[in-house]
């Protein structure tokens, strides 16, 4: 069954979606998740779930249902839904503070994509929430790359794609204005709604563009007014379509301070600014000071409107600094990666490493402690385990620890010597193997190895997240301190409890 193939069922939850009602969209999927025997189809439901709750911005519900849907895109996924579930996954991410997941699960939502030759309609769809989420984190060159391919996949596809991406636009031309370009804002919105004007009407006289989408042509003609421009469409009308998800609300809440702002009803749109709900996801966090600096410029108070305009350029400006700090970690990861590439490019048996963190895994470990001993070489053996990763599996979701997990790794090959051994040991824990090192020098070491960890980045990954590590240390076993019979048997699980059993908080 291909996606746009899809039961009947399935096809009836999609439409109360495109309907604007997603809560009878879950309630529908998830009768088929209970009762489907279908893999494919049960895998398109859940991943219409996770659609259904970050449009309803249900942010309780982000970890199980990414945990749910990732779970059946790895068991049963193609090009094209994992490509869909990590577009969806970088909404939630970006919901939830980690702009480095966010971009993660972009990339790689972008290079499944690519590969999909066949135009179909969840190609276009994905495309589309791509450029979405670029554009909600800055990246409007990007977005208006991924709105262009949808563009083209829908239009291969047969599908009618009018005005798609509406709010891609709007939020490039409203990033202009928080950063002084108001005249390019201007042009942005202008050239938005008239290609909107030259759009049929549909049944009810509005605009001839999804009922969805209706809020954003609403939104673009009220700032337009707000910057003392006129705008031909029906601002209150539009604003009004649409469903009555978080995402619309914003919208309307903000359009409505844009029309007050304009009609000179400043103090209204002030009062109206300290009821504002969540506009840093649909609007951008300069928004709310920008509009607050408009009102105060509708009343010639020039001085109260300039400390506004600094308030929404340093908020801006603390997004781009954070990309900015992303773009470094990212190269560092990167390098990490290709250290770790390197590192197991002399493994020919791909049993003998770890596939999430490409380090050496358990029975590695084991050969290698094994070969160490027959050659009577010293050293020491150190458990790293990670403190409070199982609350960050529980609160953040699976696929957010396994991101930690792959940081720890690619950290652990930045920091440690050449020469050095590293190995996944299982779950949260981490060996480490120091040929020719005496158990004296491990407390140096150790402090070493902890403080660069918490150097790391991890704010950026699991905001908020309490993650901490404990570290011990034991000599590598050796004739002398084992009892050794003929053959080399479990001395790297032996070396891993006696390193346990010394291991304290650093």
């Amino acid at each position: 069954m291909t996606t746009d193939a899809i039961s009947e069922r399935l096809r009836v939850a999609r439409q109360l979606m495109y309907d604007g009602s997603p809560a009878a969209a879950i309630i529908a999927v998830d009768e088929i998740v209970k009762d489907t025997a279908d893999d494919n189809e049960r895998l398109w439901a859940l991943l219409l779930r996770l659609a259904a709750v970050v449009n309803m911005e249900r942010t309780s519900e982000y970890t199980t249902t990414v945990d749910r849907a990732y779970a059946a895109v790895r068991l049963h996924g193609d090009a094209v839904s994992v490509g869909y579930f990590h577009a969806l996954a970088a909404f939630a991410s970006h919901a939830e503070g980690s702009v480095d997941r966010c971009v993660t699960h972009l990339v790689r939502s972008t290079r499944e994509l690519s590969s999909v030759e066949k135009p179909e309609r969840q190609v276009a769809i994905s495309w589309h929430n791509l450029a979405v989420v670029y554009s909600y984190i800055g990246f409007h060159d990007h977005a208006a790359q991924a709105a262009a391919r949808a563009r083209e996949v829908a239009i291969a596809a047969g599908l009618s794609w009018q005005l798609p991406s509406l709010e891609v636009q709007v939020r490039h031309g409203l990033s202009l204005d928080h950063r002084g370009d108001t005249d390019g804002c201007v042009r942005v919105l202008r050239a938005l709604l008239s290609n909107a004007s030259r759009v049929g009407p549909d049944e009810d006289g509005l605009p001839g563009v999804a009922r969805m989408d209706l809020p954003w042509l609403g939104f673009a003609g009220a700032r337009l007014r707000a910057l003392g421009h006129d705008s031909a469409i029906d601002v209150r009308r539009c604003l009004a379509a649409g469903s009555n998800d978080a995402w619309t609300a914003d919208l309307r809440h903000f359009g409505r301070i844009c029309l007050a702002i304009a009609a000179g009803e400043t103090e209204k749109a002030r009062q109206r600014l300290t009821r504002a709900t969540s506009t840093a996801a649909v609007l951008g966090v300069a928004e709310a000071p920008r509009l607050k600096a408009l009102s105060y410029l509708a009343e010639d108070d020039f001085a109260s409107a300039w400390r506004s305009d600094r308030e929404a350029f340093a908020v801006h400006a603390h997004v781009t600094e954070q990309l900015r700090r992303l773009i470094v970690d990212g190269v560092n990861a990167r390098l990490d990666h290709e250290d770790l590439r390197r590192t197991v490019a002399t493994y020919a048996d791909r049993a003998l490493s770890d596939p999430l963190t490409g380090l050496p895994n358990r029975r590695h470990l084991q050969d290698y402690v094994d070969d160490l001993f027959a050659r009577a070489e010293p050293g020491v053996l150190g458990v790293l385990d990670l403190d409070g990763f199982s609350a960050i599996n529980n609160n953040y979701g699976h696929l957010s620890g396994d991101s930690v997990l792959q940081r720890i790794a690619g950290a652990l090959m930045r920091i440690m010597r050449r020469g050095d051994f590293v190995a996944r040991y299982g779950a949260d824990e981490f060996v480490l193997v120091l040929h020719g090192t005496p158990l004296e020098q491990t407390g140096d070491i150790g402090q070493r190895i902890t403080a660069a960890l918490y150097k790391e980045d991890w704010e950026s990954l699991i905001p908020g997240a309490d993650l901490s590590v404990s570290l011990g240390w034991t000599p590598l076993p050796t004739k002398d301190n084992v009892n050794y019979s003929g053959g080399a048997t479990n001395l790297a699980d032996r070396a891993v409890r006696e390193a346990k059993d010394s291991r304290a908080k650093s």
